[in-house]
């Protein structure tokens, strides 16, 4: 029997304005996520631009 398990998480604390966790609240709400999930999914898709684009943000040509 083959036993899969999560990714292990760490847990952080973090400062945001009030806009934006109020924004962040209302989006992860209407995708059904939890806070922190979206959160996760956010900086995930922020990261892979940035990777796309060179570390720097900067386009490759």
């Amino acid at each position: 029997m083959v036993i899969s398990m999560k990714p292990l998480k760490t847990k952080i604390s973090i400062t945001l304005d009030d806009p934006v966790l109020e924004q962040t609240k209302r989006l992860a709400e209407r995708e059904d996520r939890s806070l922190s999930s979206y959160i996760n999914l956010l900086l995930k898709a922020h990261l892979e631009r940035m990777e796309k684009n060179g570390a720097d943000g900067a386009k490759k040509p």
